[in-house]
């Protein structure tokens, strides 16, 4: 988690989209037949989830700074 509090917001981006087509990836391979690791589908969803909560918090703090002054 604290590599992904020293990434940009461009670079979040670019990674959530990384990891959502990995994910998509593994549903596809899945439902295939062809997956092989099945542990891979349930990190990449814990890494979704943490870049999620990451940019929510950088806007909720964001929103706070803004609202103060």
């Amino acid at each position: 988690m604290s590599e992904i509090t020293k990434k940009t917001e461009k670079e979040l981006i670019a990674l959530l989209a990384e990891k959502r087509q990995a994910l998509r990836d593994f549903r596809f391979a899945l439902s295939g037949g062809k997956a092989k690791n099945m542990k891979e589908g349930a990190v990449a969803k814990k890494a979704i989830a943490q870049i999620l909560t990451e940019t929510n918090a950088r806007a909720k703090a964001s929103r706070v700074v803004v609202a103060t002054k």
